[in-house]
């Protein structure tokens, strides 16, 4: 594949060199201004025509791999721009630019009554240039601050979901966690995933952590979300989608999630709280976990084994098989012990459910 791009390139080099050549020494004005042209087409016109074409099919070789070089670094710079803007904003953006080109070409012409033609075209540049920035810019944050529009535009361009399941973004946080994926193994979790590229590098940032713990966490992060694209009941997409005007790994999900009309897939408290206020739908992997935990009721009675001390005098702790706390009274001489014992109380708490019990005689 590298040859025949390589081939092609020369091939196309070498074409534009024969045209250019073929434009040199059929052009009167060039050949008065260089003479040493006019003296190279009076050799024989083929060994002329192949010396020029190979001369400038080099330089058009290492032209155009400069060109595609940077060019291609240009394009996707700008494409990222412009996708990680709002509609309105590209939109507004758009509408700027072609009438600010407009208004530089009644300017330009009023440069023509100059009598130096270098002149006028080096103010018509600049003026091409300022006039082309302002339309950009005045038009998109014009249409940006116009609500109405803005909110017409989302709706055109953003496809509209139905009554079926809402798309969700994940958060590195749930991804991390790993919970989630048993979920989604399940059947329980319905509809398409969002894993967005901002995240990933997130991610591998982590797994390329000097510390031992936080890189296994990184890792084991990535491996999740292939293990996810591999469940043949989901949908996993990665979207390329960003916004470079935000700095926030957290904000850029919410702005995500609003546009896509769906929901954040979370365990990070914080984020929690800030979907909430703005208004969007959080899945919140702890609660969904403290949900599916078995209920227990006062009078209750089952066996668990003291594992440590509580914080309060004569308290035991253990721990059920599910993970829930247990606080057991009069247990603190007793660590190391399987005991029968009573619920007394369930105290449900933003980390978890803990169950407060005493010793079934």
């Amino acid at each position: 594949m590298q040859r025949l791009l390589v081939a092609l390139r020369w091939l196309l080099a070498l074409t534009l060199g024969f045209l250019g050549s073929q434009f040199l020494l059929a052009n009167s004005s060039v050949l008065e201004a260089w003479p040493w042209l006019a003296q190279l087409r009076g050799l024989q016109s083929i060994i002329t025509l192949a010396f020029l074409t190979i001369v400038f099919g080099i330089i058009f070789y290492y032209f155009l791999g400069m060109l595609w070089k940077y060019g291609y670094v240009l394009v996707k710079s700008l494409a990222e721009g412009i996708n990680s803007r709002p509609p309105a904003q590209v939109v507004g953006g758009t509408v700027g630019f072609l009438l600010s080109l407009i208004l530089a070409l009644f300017i330009s012409n009023l440069y023509s009554f100059i009598d130096s033609r270098f002149i006028s075209v080096l103010l018509a540049v600049p003026t091409y240039v300022i006039l082309g920035y302002l339309g950009i810019y005045i038009g998109g944050k014009m249409m940006s601050e116009s609500s109405g529009i803005s909110d017409t535009i989302s709706r055109m361009t953003i496809p509209t979901r139905g009554k079926g399941p809402v798309p969700k973004v994940l958060d590195t946080s749930a991804i991390i966690d790993g919970r989630i994926v048993e979920v989604a193994a399940t059947g329980f979790l319905e509809g398409e995933l969002f894993v967005p590229e901002f995240v990933l590098k997130e991610l591998r940032h982590i797994a390329d952590s000097s510390v031992d713990l936080t890189r296994a966490k990184g890792r084991r992060g990535l491996d999740y979300i292939q293990t996810l694209q591999e469940l043949p009941n989901m949908q996993v997409t990665i979207t390329s989608k960003d916004y470079k005007d935000i700095d926030e790994v957290d904000l850029k999900l919410l702005k995500l999630a609003q546009e896509l009309k769906g929901a954040v897939i979370t365990g990070d408290y914080n984020l929690n709280k800030v979907a909430i206020l703005q208004k969007i739908p959080v899945l919140n992997v702890n609660d969904l976990s403290n949900a599916v935990k078995p209920n227990a009721i006062p009078g209750e009675v089952f066996d668990v084994e003291i594992l440590r001390k509580g914080k309060e005098a004569d308290q035991g702790v253990g721990f059920l098989d599910d993970g829930t706390m247990i606080v057991v009274d009069k247990a603190k001489e007793r660590i190391g012990e399987e005991l029968r014992v009573e619920v007394t109380s369930v105290l449900q708490t933003p980390a978890g459910r803990m169950i407060f019990a005493k010793i079934k005689e």
